[in-house]
């Protein structure tokens, strides 16, 4: 039988590597922990104002006050509910256009200007427009938010597929593969780290757009709390807030690294 136990050379790169992944974690802990005890201590001993930038004692305290009113589940789902359905809905209609697009030259070039001026164009400034089209509610929030994912993702997912090795394809072709089997079996898995690639902008993307929409039009989400925290001067909700939002975000973004080490396993066992 063949012996097919790691090598030692192996088993002492792969200590190596253990204890590197543990050493960052520990500092990133570590630097983190700084970082909230300086600002505690600062207001403690009046280096700073803590009406002004509040601490995280009194950070803990809004959160455990708004988790006891029942607010706090409210506005997380709210946002957290806006950013899924902007984020998913932008990422599949971007990749379906650019599919689109690739599929067809004479499309790409009708769209191609267009697109530039859209991703160039601020969407912030789109906002007042779709609450006149959609109304002051969520659709208005979402639509937002699908405006700037939207966007990102054609133009990153077509020039992936314009990237495709040009060799493969004609290979193809030339055993007289259709454009539908090119696009099935080469292109899209081609680029599947692009479209996980998209997937890790997208996320703080579509938080933006739904944060922008809440300052806009909203009663109910993170950006509510921050535009209310703010006009009432309750820097305790304001930073409660963008603490929680960070947090957020942060379990979001470890969603979609887990979902692309899921798939680079499954490719890896495929070959």
């Amino acid at each position: 039988m063949t012996d097919t136990s790691p090598s030692p050379r192996r088993l002492a790169y792969l200590a190596r590597r253990r204890r590197q992944k543990r050493t960052v974690r520990i500092w990133q802990i570590a630097l983190l922990a700084l970082l909230f005890g300086a600002w505690e201590l600062s207001t403690r001993l009046g280096w700073s104002d803590g009406f002004l930038i509040s601490s995280p004692s009194r950070v803990a305290a809004t959160v455990y006050r708004l988790a006891q009113d029942g607010q706090l589940w409210l506005h997380v789902r709210t946002s957290l509910l806006e950013t899924v359905i902007g984020f998913t809905a932008g990422t599949a209609l971007g990749t379906v256009v650019a599919v689109c697009m690739w599929w067809s030259d004479t499309l790409s070039r009708i769209l191609d200007p267009y697109l530039v001026v859209l991703n160039a164009l601020p969407k912030t400034a789109l906002g007042p427009i779709f609450i006149v089209w959609m109304g002051a509610g969520t659709g208005s929030i979402v639509a937002m938010t699908l405006a700037i994912s939207l966007i990102v993702t054609i133009l990153n997912m077509y020039q992936g597929f314009r990237d495709t090795d040009g060799e493969k394809i004609r290979l193809m072709r030339t055993l007289g593969a259709s454009r539908a089997q090119i696009l099935r079996l080469l292109v899209f898995p081609a680029n599947y780290a692009t479209l996980l690639n998209t997937l890790k902008v997208n996320v703080g993307l579509s938080w933006v757009g739904v944060i922008m929409g809440e300052f806009l039009v909203s009663r109910a989400g993170l950006g509510y709390l921050i535009v209310y925290g703010s006009q009432v001067f309750n820097m305790d909700l304001v930073m409660a807030s963008v603490l929680i939002l960070a947090v957020a975000a942060v379990v979001m973004y470890r969603l979609v690294l887990w979902v692309e080490k899921y798939f680079n396993r499954l490719l890896g066992v495929m070959q």
